[in-house]
């Protein structure tokens, strides 16, 4: 059974077309029977759209497969007095549920992820989360990839808060275990009395993703089809009991090596 990442795993970071191997992956996993959950930390479109683009370019998997903090935001962050940062296709979503944006005097700080964060930005947070503000973060990505570079992800952005006003922070998406505990009842659905050590979670976001589901006994798969270049670059410099059971290039060499190869479990 898997849990499965999408941008920089199903899909190309660079241009949202799907990775080498990613489509015959699910198409394997259907074919076979075999459960899972698309799990992606999505919030720049609303999450029947995601999935609906999904479908568009190739990716065949009913919606009750699917799941992206927006569909848990409600049950965790109240719609009244928000101050949000993100991408403006974030900030738009949330007005489409019923969040009112308000930037002088919100309850809670809400981080999504976008490129161009400035210092105003994180002052204006600062100052947000000292007069009594809550922190919510919508995942807990380590590293944001777009056009050829890498910014701090909302992970980072969360602890350089913390650091700051010494706010601690709650965390809607991956690697939440609120976020886990509600793919795993929804896998439940296909695949009754299922557990996290039964799955396997397959990202390109080794501390944020892989991290989390190890920590509550999953098998972790690292792609570096995403936001590294090479295992080099990161897993070195992990805590051992953090690193990941498995290294591969992109789906394609997992579709090779665990859904064609008989000799390996799946």
């Amino acid at each position: 059974m898997y849990f499965i990442d999408v941008q920089g795993t199903l899909i190309s970071d660079s241009d949202k077309t799907p990775i080498n191997g990613a489509v015959e992956f699910i198409e394997a996993l259907n074919k076979k029977q075999i459960p899972f959950m698309i799990v992606t930390n999505n919030t720049k479109k609303a999450s029947i759209d995601f999935y609906n683009y999904l479908q568009e370019i190739g990716f065949n998997f009913s919606f009750d497969k699917y799941l992206d903090p927006l569909m848990l935001l409600e049950s965790r962050v109240e719609k009244s007095a928000v101050a949000a940062y993100g991408a403006k296709e974030f900030l738009d979503a949330l007005v489409e549920m019923g969040y009112v944006l308000d930037y002088k005097n919100p309850s809670t700080v809400l981080v999504a992820i976008k490129e161009d964060f400035t210092s105003d930005d994180y002052a204006q947070m600062i100052e947000f989360l000292l007069s009594g503000a809550s922190l919510v973060g919508m995942h807990e990505t380590s590293i944001y990839a777009k056009n050829n570079k890498r910014y701090p992800g909302v992970g980072a952005i969360l602890k350089l808060l913390e650091f700051a006003t010494s706010v601690s922070y709650d965390v809607v998406g991956k690697p939440s275990i609120t976020f886990y505990e509600e793919a795993l009842r929804l896998l439940n659905i296909q695949k009754s009395s299922a557990e996290f050590s039964d799955i396997t979670m397959i990202s390109d976001d080794v501390k944020g993703d892989l991290g989390g589901a190890k920590e509550l006994g999953m098998d972790t798969i690292f792609v570096t089809s995403g936001k590294y270049k090479t295992a080099n670059e990161i897993v070195p410099l992990l805590k051992d009991e953090l690193k990941p059971d498995f290294v591969y290039g992109d789906m394609q060499e997992i579709f090779s090596k665990r859904l064609q190869n008989k000799g390996e479990r799946l």
